[in-house]
């Protein structure tokens, strides 16, 4: 069974259909690329998958359990975290403050704080910064270390190179790929960067108008006439 299973979801917000009979698996060990333009539901189907919005139709599964209903502290305690889009760090709080908030699903270890620490060397020299004061990158790092700090299964990365600088949003992908590697951690990315992240990924998918519309290994999607056509216009 795939670690995560969404088949045949739709979402809503209020009258407005965002989501139309999506349908995606993720095996566990794999990042997985879900890429498409502004207002293609990418951050919604993220948002259904950690149960707000809920799914008006279809059902979506994780290890092999039915989480479709499920409120979402519910979700997350399955071993499911997310890094949101726009970040939503707490601006008054230190790094480390930051940090130990992701750790409300788990038992705190501080193994893991320091293994996060080690992956983003920015955030351990800022620990005791407020994370407010923090570089767009970094905060970018905390987001992420903040989702980290729950030991999920399943992380959830909406738009982690947005408005970001390459050099760091590289940095950014290197840490993702190099938890994957050496961590197994299973990952689905949402992403505007398309090079960039079906580069990194092992299978990605494109998502129209609330629409799967093409799926594939992750870099076979970037030889494709459509994808670079629509998605690619100078990317590197």
């Amino acid at each position: 069974m795939s670690l995560l299973s969404v088949a045949g979801v739709t979402a809503f917000y209020g009258a407005i259909q965002a989501l139309r009979g999506v349908d995606l698996h993720v095996e566990e060990g794999e990042i997985v690329a879900l890429i498409g333009a502004n207002g293609a539901g990418k951050s919604t189907l993220m948002m259904t998958i950690c149960g707000d919005p809920q799914a008006r139709t279809g059902t979506i599964r994780f290890d092999n359990q039915d989480i479709t209903r499920l409120p979402t502290h519910q979700i997350m305690r399955l071993g499911i975290a997310q890094s949101p889009e726009g970040r939503r760090i707490f601006p008054r709080m230190t790094v480390r403050e930051n940090l130990r908030m992701g750790a409300q699903a788990a038992p705190p270890d501080p193994a893991t704080e320091q293994e996060i620490l080690a992956l983003f060397p920015r955030l351990a020299e800022r620990a005791s910064q407020r994370g407010g004061t923090l570089s767009g990158g970094e905060q970018q790092m905390l987001a992420i270390g903040r989702a980290l700090m729950a030991k999920p299964r399943l992380l959830l990365l909406d738009e982690p190179s947005l408005g970001l600088a390459p050099l760091i949003s590289r940095q950014i992908f290197a840490a993702i790929k190099k938890l994957n590697q050496s961590n197994g951690l299973t990952v689905l990315l949402v992403e505007q960067n398309a090079y960039q992240a079906l580069n990194a990924a092992h299978r990605g998918y494109v998502l129209v108008n609330g629409t799967i519309t093409m799926e594939g290994e992750g870099r076979e999607l970037l030889t494709r006439p459509e994808v670079r056509d629509a998605y690619l216009e100078g990317a590197s």
